[in-house]
């Protein structure tokens, strides 16, 4: 039977489609990016019902008003807990473009700079997980364990076996996992057993459960990746804790594995990490915790690096990743080098990168050859013609690997490392952790590792570029569309 409306009825619907337009184009462009907005308008007026639904629902990059409370609340005591670091005055040492960025860095996220630093790069996934499950078992009074992912799996047995024995000898350990990202994953109630057997403390990180009155946009996500041991050492980075292969049956089919970095610090900077692990778990349990420093190890010989934690995600007014990111670009004299799983920039990045190698600099992109991701895959795709005609040397590493590191090296004095993404994702959604640090040894140690990136990766060439198939470059383009959508 055919339904048929009657005029009432599509005026009714007209008024409606009409209202929306214009609600849309009065709403949407306020305090957005232009291309976010456009992204919007464009899915509003092209489906209004439906593209209106979704803007309702994921349009909205802030927290709930409660949680953005807690973080102007956080942000105080982030102040408030590392004021008694020693922050470092201007270094005749420094190159003379780093001071105000520092300055801007503790504006945004109130870490200071500190000097008396060590740090040790884990490019190899097991021997990083294996260092981190050494760490815990050396744990004398506390173990902070935050990451994006966490699974109880065959590869993480031993990592949570330390975590239980920590508990058994009387070390207080708490553990922080982003409650969607988990859940998607494998094994996740299986995990959540193991974590309440284990009698550690544990919180999910921006739980949606509608049940207890806990909801925000739910791809706002917690996406930092950290572990603070006793005060004394700290590991952040890129890797979750989960199997390589992100225990997924699709994964395991096409071969692919997952590389990352992580770094191991010592000095004052632990200080700082732990600060963030800290207010997290008080947005997640309102349990404000005490500093639990222990006295640092006289006999560790430490090299002269100076640090600078930089917290970003939407707790925060601005996009505190961005800002350091675009302002290292423009700084850079002679070479910039990223690598990034998912690199899909704003329009100030993108500049940022192209000015650079028009104006004769050496800027080298480390991008995986596949994507485990597809649309995130396309919209980075969609970036390559015009990087390539500017300059940029573009590495893709070749699979069945994904290339899963994030960090970036600007000359040879100053690095970024941390769980932030080149994304815009990254840089709006979600809560990420950078470390800004200056020191060539740190900087050269960088460089092995992309000396061995680029002995296993194969560079695109625009010639080859420009042989892509017509309906890539749609594909591509019309996914770079949807990335914009925030």
């Amino acid at each position: 039977m055919q339904l048929s409306f009657g005029p009432v009825y599509a005026a009714i619907l007209l008024t409606i489609d009409i209202l929306i337009r214009v609600v849309a184009v009065v709403i949407v462009p306020v305090n957005r990016k232009p291309q976010t907005a456009t992204a919007w308008l464009l899915a509003i007026m092209t489906i209004p019902t439906i593209g209106f639904i979704l803007y309702l629902l994921f349009g909205s990059t802030k927290l709930p008003r409660k949680r953005r409370e807690r973080q102007r609340q956080i942000n105080q005591y982030i102040t408030e807990s590392v004021e008694n670091l020693a922050e470092l005055e201007h270094s005749d040492q420094w190159p003379e473009w780093l001071e105000p960025i520092v300055e801007l860095n503790r504006k945004l996220g109130a870490m200071p700079i500190v000097g008396g630093n060590s740090a040790k790069l884990y490019p190899d996934y097991a021997e990083s997980l294996a260092a981190m499950t050494d760490a815990v078992n050396k744990a004398r009074t506390f173990v902070h364990a935050e990451f994006y992912i966490i699974a109880f799996d065959r590869t993480t047995v031993p990592f949570f076996e330390a975590l239980t024995a920590a508990v058994e000898r009387g070390v207080t350990v708490r553990v922080l996992l982003d409650h969607v990202a988990s859940w998607r994953s494998p094994h996740y109630y299986r995990t959540i057993r193991k974590l309440r057997r284990s009698g550690v403390k544990w919180q999910l990180m921006l739980p949606i459960q509608l049940l207890r009155g806990k909801f925000q946009r739910p791809d706002l996500r917690n996406h930092r990746k950290l572990l603070v041991i006793d005060g004394t050492i700290a590991y952040t980075g890129s890797q979750n804790m989960i199997d390589r292969s992100y225990n997924k049956r699709s994964n395991r089919r096409r071969g692919l594995q997952w590389k990352d970095l992580m770094v191991r610090f010592e000095g004052p900077i632990v200080a700082g990490i732990d600060a963030l692990f800290i207010t997290d778990w008080y947005s997640e349990t309102n349990e404000l915790l005490e500093r639990e420093v222990s006295p640092p190890d006289p006999d560790i010989q430490r090299d002269l690096l100076d640090c600078q934690v930089v917290p970003s995600g939407p707790g925060f007014d601005g996009e505190n990743n961005l800002r350091l990111f675009n302002s290292l670009l423009y700084s850079a004299q002679e070479k910039i080098i990223i690598t990034s799983p998912y690199f899909v920039p704003d329009e100030s990045m993108l500049y940022a990168i192209t000015t650079a190698a028009q104006s004769g600099l050496d800027v080298q992109l480390f991008v995986s050859e596949i994507g485990d991701q597809p649309v995130v895959y396309h919209a980075q795709r969609s970036y390559y013609e015009a990087l390539l005609r500017a300059g940029v040397r573009i590495w893709l590493y070749k699979s069945p690997t994904v290339l899963h590191a994030k960090h970036f090296t600007i000359d040879d004095q100053v690095a970024v490392v941390g769980s932030s993404n080149m994304d815009m994702r990254s840089f709006s959604l979600n809560l990420e952790i950078s470390v800004m640090v200056h020191g060539k040894s740190f900087v050269d140690q960088l460089r092995e590792v992309e000396a061995s990136y680029r002995a296993v990766s194969r560079e695109l060439t625009l010639d080859d570029w420009q042989k892509q198939p017509l309906r890539s470059k749609v594909l591509d383009n019309v996914a770079r569309l949807t990335a914009t959508v925030q």
